[in-house]
């Protein structure tokens, strides 16, 4: 199992329940990098004493610029190091660690590529050779969401391979209920408990997240209702600091926050705003943050820009991406509604249980990879046999 986002612990909880899912027959290895540059920051691979699979860690090269990223050559003597039954790959195919991975994979093991591409593209060279090489290599590809599906089934290299809509997973021992955690969040935050209830953002500041339209609804609304809890980081920090100011003691923006503390932070919020806007080259591909939420049993609202609301489904609220009353609305009733916010909140809780738990994912991921495995079994003694 390879792929760039392995370099954070808990994105390898897929590798964690992959083999614990496939027991004592499966033997799992993932290749992660040695570093890695995040949205924000370098990343140093973070080793996790007493996982269930063997950790590689490889070097990267322009870690920087997603499209042209490589690996090191630690990676090619690892794939062809013994006879692997299958090699999965957590990079798009069009990029170049994508083709490495396909040119490095001896050419008898199965091939499975993961995307998270929602718009229909058409890549100039050499993306769009790595692309055809990387399908024609593949034995199969899974999309992490309905869109991601609805955009690649049809396209040339796609519709010919054996595909899974498999969504991305949430670590529900890290992301779930914990006043405790709120109370010291809430202390760092110099807030007290009692208040008005906290609308929370979570993510990047950019305006492809509605960071704006978000703060144009917060000032539409009675300021004695709410306050406001900004986490992340990104271009627009100035300008939203700008605008917390004219509000003084009701907003917080928090920057440079690790994800393993992530979990402390959204359990301080009453709710979470996630009002993402489409643009003509990007739309929301999923959302990690409504998981988490979820997970940490915060009620959501948010727009329904690209996978929100196959992601959202029925245990949130969804407001059209550009209506800014409905988005008052929406906010206006949750902040006032304290049932309607814990109804939100149970749903929230059951849903993820039943779709975005780690080892419900990996479930997924084992049935494919054993179909695969079988598939290609056949073929090799169907090939002896001749």
């Amino acid at each position: 199992m390879i792929g760039h986002s392995y370099v954070v612990t808990l994105n390898r909880r897929l590798c964690r329940e992959v083999a614990l899912a496939g027991g004592p027959h499966v033997d799992v290895t993932v290749a992660a990098p040695v570093s890695f540059q995040g949205d924000l920051s370098p990343i140093r691979l973070e080793p996790h004493a007493g996982e269930p699979y063997h950790l590689e860690a490889i070097p990267t090269h322009l870690s920087r610029i997603p499209h042209l990223f490589s690996y090191g050559r630690a990676l090619k003597r690892l794939l062809r190091s013994r006879p692997w039954d299958i090699v999965h790959v957590w990079e798009e195919p069009y990029v170049f660690a994508g083709a490495q991975v396909a040119w490095w994979t001896p050419t008898n093991t199965p091939l499975i590529f993961s995307s998270y591409q929602n718009l229909p593209k058409r890549y100039p060279p050499p993306f769009n050779l790595f692309e055809r090489y990387c399908l024609w290599r593949a034995s199969a590809w899974t999309g992490g969401g309905e869109t991601i599906v609805q955009t690649l089934k049809d396209r040339p290299g796609y519709r010919d391979l054996t595909s899974r809509t498999i969504p991305l997973g949430v670590d529900l021992d890290a992301f779930r209920p914990d006043p405790e955690a709120r109370r010291r969040t809430l202390a760092s935050l110099d807030w007290p408990d009692a208040g008005p209830p906290i609308v929370g953002y979570l993510g990047r500041f950019v305006p492809q997240k509605g960071v704006r339209l978000l703060m144009r609804v917060l000032d539409r609304l009675d300021p004695s209702t709410w306050r406001a809890l900004w986490v992340g980081g990104g271009a627009m920090e100035g300008e939203l600091r700008e605008w917390a100011e004219r509000h003084g003691d009701r907003v917080r923006v928090v920057t440079g926050v690790p994800h393993d503390a992530v979990p402390a932070h959204l359990n301080a919020m009453d709710l979470l705003a996630a009002p993402s806007q489409t643009t003509p080259i990007w739309r929301e591909q999923f959302g990690r943050m409504l998981v988490e939420a979820m997970g940490a049993g915060v009620p959501v609202v948010a727009s329904d820009s690209g996978e929100i609301p196959y992601v959202v489904a029925d245990a949130g609220m969804i407001v059209p991406e550009a209506d800014e009353s409905a988005w008052v609305i929406a906010l206006q009733r949750l902040l006032l509604t304290r049932a309607q916010r814990e109804a939100l909140r149970a749903r929230g809780l059951e849903h993820v249980r039943e779709h975005y738990a780690w080892s419900v994912v990996a479930k997924k991921y084992v049935d494919l990879f054993m179909k695969m495995y079988d598939r290609a079994k056949h073929a090799s003694e169907t090939r002896s046999l001749s």
